[in-house]
């Protein structure tokens, strides 16, 4: 029997994957000093119109997503000078993403370590529970809150000098369909290819938010709104908890769609949004008049001018917003910063709009800091925060999991995944 292939997983560059509703980008970096990062190399697979693989956060055809993961993986390992990359950190989001609390608790009979396994341990018995509960379910990252050590709370995971015979730790759990965890498995499993860890993008952003402004702002509390292609989510986080994370299934994607129902291609809208859309017709510094082509079946020229385009803009942005302002209203007290990110919050004026329907301070993440100063200005974007973050939560992962091994599907293993999922995704 053909054995799996194994590696020291720290022996690897750090990889992460953004399965995006536009495309899949893997970013590589290696660290260079703490909290500090070199890029590497960064590939890029769009995806195909009307064959889209992962929509809403959600990977709709394994075998597809499978070919694009392997084929971007082997683009990055070329460009970055390696035989191959087989691992892969990922940030997971998607509409049906939720929160609950919940707990483990360990009776070690005397005071002794609290070791990584048993913290593993008392992590997977949380995420058990919740599935055994709800098979319908699967959690997709837990994050920790808090910790008590024989009765005493602390907000950080506890150190290998700390000893305690009670140990009681606090989790926030991300949970959603379970087709969301199976499919990117079967994915992967598909690309023989294996997840070294799988977070949620709410906490990679934020990860890179506290590491660039402070850990205070945590303590402080603060929101991050994550405007994507096709969903926006709001995420609110308070002294060691996730306050709410609610998402709506419309983006940039959708604003796209409606400018092109103006009588123009598609392709012609996104270029009219990115290069002259505004948030709001008042924030427009200078009422230009715009000639671009019509589409195919009309012909000829339309002409829109920049007030009537950010108009048109502004209506959507209210569609996708407001079921978001409503749910922030209800903590807007408690926190003291709104962070903007995702590939389409550069839309001009966007924040300064924002600011008009909140009384907490609001400004776009950054993650700067933790790239070395020579990085190339495009990956200061938003649209690579999410990755950046994913880095920055793998690098705290393989420090605290020394000695954990990378273990490769093997070629029957793929074979088969690959036959039961062409079958499936053509019924």
């Amino acid at each position: 029997m053909a054995r799996k292939q194994t590696q020291k997983a720290d022996t690897l560059p750090l990889v992460a994957i953004d399965l995006g509703s536009e495309s899949v980008r893997a970013l590589a970096a290696r660290r260079i000093a703490p909290d500090l990062f070199q890029i590497l190399g960064v590939e890029e697979r769009s995806q195909k119109a009307g064959n889209l693989c992962v929509e809403q956060g959600i990977i709709t055809q394994s075998s597809n997503a499978g070919y694009v993961i392997a084929e971007v993986l082997k683009l990055l390992a070329n460009r970055i000078g390696v035989n191959e990359l087989p691992t892969a950190f990922v940030s997971l989001g998607g509409y049906s993403m939720q929160i609950i609390a919940v707990r483990s608790k360990r009776d070690q009979a005397r005071k002794k370590e609290i070791s990584q396994e048993l913290l593993d341990e008392m992590e997977l018995e949380c995420k058990e529970k919740i599935e055994l509960r709800n098979p319908e379910v699967a959690v997709l990252g837990l994050v920790p809150s808090y910790f008590c050590l024989d009765g005493v709370e602390q907000d950080s995971l506890p150190t290998p000098d700390q000893r305690a015979a009670i140990v009681e730790a606090h989790y926030i759990a991300f949970y959603g369909r379970k087709a969301i965890d199976t499919q990117l498995q079967k994915a992967f499993s598909q690309a023989g290819r294996s997840i070294e860890h799988a977070f949620v993008r709410p906490e990679a952003l934020l990860s890179a938010f506290a590491t660039c402004d402070g850990n205070q702002i945590l303590m402080s509390g603060c929101a991050v709104l994550d405007f994507g292609a096709q969903t926006t989510s709001l995420s609110v986080y308070k002294g060691g908890q996730y306050l709410l994370n609610k998402v709506v299934p419309k983006g940039g994607y959708h604003i796209t769609r409606m400018l092109e129902q103006q009588g123009m291609s598609f392709a012609t809208a996104e270029v009219l949004k990115k290069k002259f859309g505004c948030a709001s017709p008042a924030l427009v510094e200078k009422n230009v008049r715009l000639r671009v082509p019509a589409c195919a079946e009309i012909g000829g020229e339309m002409v829109i001018s920049a007030v009537e385009l950010a108009e048109a803009i502004e209506l959507k942005l209210k569609e996708i917003l407001e079921p978001l302002w409503a749910e922030l209203k209800k903590v807007e007290g408690r926190i003291s910063t709104i962070y903007i990110t995702g590939g389409g919050s550069m839309l001009q004026g966007l924040a300064e709009y924002i600011q008009q329907q909140t009384s907490v301070r609001v400004q776009y993440g950054a993650h700067n800091l933790l790239l070395h100063r020579d990085t190339e200005e495009k990956y200061l974007s938003p649209q690579y925060t999410s990755l950046i973050g994913t880095i920055l939560l793998g690098q705290d992962y393989r420090d605290s999991h020394k000695d954990q091994l990378v273990q490769r599907p093997n070629f029957f293993e793929r074979v088969k995944e690959s036959t039961l999922d062409m079958f499936i995704d053509q019924q």
